[in-house]
């Protein structure tokens, strides 16, 4: 038995990275692939009557490693200069008026026809407001260097601000001048954890001449994570800031403390971090979505109940999309397209309490949703010519 899952396993991971070379030739989003196949091994299974454990448990837990794991790999693939600061603040834009839009509307929506409070409500909304990074960053990996960064900027952020806003939202009973007061302590305390946190990492990283050296900073950056989120600090700030000190320790150079490094040797070993923890986060985010696909029951995906709200919140968040993209003087093609909903959806919903989850809000309308706009990113990179990665 243990020799059939090993084997089961490898051809896994083997046809995932097969979906994830293939993407940039047949356009058609890997994770829809994964998910397909992990419910072709569950059908499987199923047939020949394998006793399978209880899975679900597994499924947060690769989720929030893989999340840490993606946001940390885009900030890696960002350099910073002064004359980026607009494009910055740009994606900032983009993925913040967008989110507390869709948030706060179907929220309302919810409310409005279902049953409980509007604080409920828009607990059980934010998760269909987020972008997924998981999807939309190795989704644009073919697209110009512009566009690119800014798909892995926006949904980055668009994360981030997610699960801050999720958290604020679900971890306060009562919103008041108190609440702000806490949530600005806790950003402040984030920022300084992150400073301190990222000063020890570069040493290490600097430092240390072991021949192993990558796998413990990971596991320090989850571990930080994790303790964070015990005392409900936004902890994907730590991750973002961390990555992107890394890739732009040479802007610092001036710095006193800065100056014992050597840059050359300190970026090549950077650029052997991005490289591993690209791999790590391939593995983790394909075995998540696989068994996501595995965990899915075919009465969710075409349940005519929920299909009306999600083609409604799908309609919704293109088209919330695309203005936003006009008021920002952004091209439409291909940015409207890429709106993925994936990973963080699934992790933030699964975090609501029973208690506290609209009614409206089911598990089939988050699988319909994740899969049209999957469909319509699909459709949309069809119909965007390849820049095989070319400089604007």
């Amino acid at each position: 038995m243990s020799t059939g899952i090993v084997i089961t396993l490898c051809v896994l991971v083997l046809l995932a990275y097969i979906f994830d070379i293939t993407s940039a030739k047949t356009r058609i989003p890997s994770v829809i692939l994964l998910l397909g196949l992990g419910y072709v091994v569950k059908v499987t299974s199923l047939y020949l009557g394998i006793p399978l454990p209880a899975l679900d448990p597994i499924l947060p837990v690769l989720g929030t490693v893989g999340l840490i794991l993606i946001v940390l790999e885009g900030a890696l693939e960002l350099e910073l200069d002064r004359s980026k600061l607009p494009f910055i603040r740009k994606s900032m834009f983009v993925a913040l008026l967008p989110m507390l839009a869709l948030s706060f509307g179907i929220a309302w929506a919810f409310w409005y026809f279902g049953e409980g409070s509007f604080k409920d409500a828009l607990s059980s909304a934010i998760p269909f407001a987020v972008i997924s990074s998981a999807i939309a960053i190795p989704s644009a990996r073919n697209l110009n260097e512009k566009d690119r960064s800014f798909v892995t900027y926006e949904s980055s952020f668009s994360d981030i601000f997610g699960v801050i806003f999720f958290n604020f939202v679900t971890e306060n009973d009562h919103i008041g001048s108190g609440t702000w007061g806490q949530f600005a302590g806790q950003i402040f305390l984030i920022l300084f954890i992150s400073f301190v946190a990222t000063l020890a990492l570069t040493y290490f990283l600097n430092n240390i001449k072991h021949h192993i050296k990558f796998a413990p900073i990971i596991i320090i950056v989850v571990l930080i994570y994790f303790v964070s989120k015990i005392y409900h600090l936004p902890a994907l700030i730590f991750i973002l800031l961390f990555g992107l000190f890394l890739e732009n320790i040479d802007e610092l150079a001036h710095i006193k403390l800065f100056r014992r490094i050597n840059l050359t040797q300190f970026n090549m070993e950077v650029h052997k971090f991005r490289e591993f923890t690209g791999e790590f986060a391939f593995l983790v985010r394909a075995s998540f979505f696989i068994l996501f696909g595995f965990l899915l029951d075919k009465s969710e995906i075409f349940n005519p109940a929920s299909i009306l709200w999600a083609v409604g919140i799908t309609a919704s968040i293109f088209l919330v999309r695309g203005l936003t993209l006009y008021l920002a003087r952004l091209p439409l093609q291909p940015l409207l397209y890429l709106a993925p909903r994936g990973l963080i959806t699934i992790l933030l919903f699964l975090s609501i309490p029973n208690h506290k989850l609209n009614p409206i809000a089911s598990n089939s309308l988050v699988i319909q949703v994740i899969v049209l706009c999957a469909l319509i990113m699909m459709i949309g990179l069809i119909k965007t010519p390849t820049s095989h990665g070319n400089k604007d």
